[in-house]
């Protein structure tokens, strides 16, 4: 089985570029105008442009809102080089809201929880 998330942006360029330079994503196909195929090794995800302030569903009263925001669903990303990959998601505009050393789980010995890696 493979899982591959697909995330909302309100800028596809900007997504592209922000998943290329920070986590080192690589654009693999982009089967729609407004929707890409990117890779990272065995990781993959989507990215859809979906304009803020449209609906996220038919027949639903909430609209997309790009700003800090609670969802039930998060997408990890584990990194060989963790300093290297939070200072990239830095220089690329966002910033670390939490961190923490020592992980749980074997392969993931640091988190950091980006309080802004929506696109504004």
């Amino acid at each position: 089985m493979h899982i591959v998330v697909t995330i909302d942006v309100p800028d596809l360029d900007q997504g592209i570029a922000f998943y290329r330079d920070a986590l080192g994503f690589e654009e693999r196909v982009r089967p729609l105008p407004n929707f890409v195929i990117m890779t990272n090794g065995k990781a993959r995800i989507g990215l859809m442009q979906k304009d803020a302030g449209t609906r996220p569903a038919h027949g639903s009263d909430d609209f997309r809102n790009y700003a800090r925001h609670w969802t039930p669903v998060h997408a990890d990303f584990h990194v060989e080089e963790f300093e290297e990959t939070l200072a990239a998601i830095v220089r690329a505009g966002r910033r670390a809201e939490q961190k923490a050393g020592g992980g749980a789980l074997p392969d993931s010995p640091s988190a950091a929880i980006p309080s802004d890696m929506v696109f504004v």
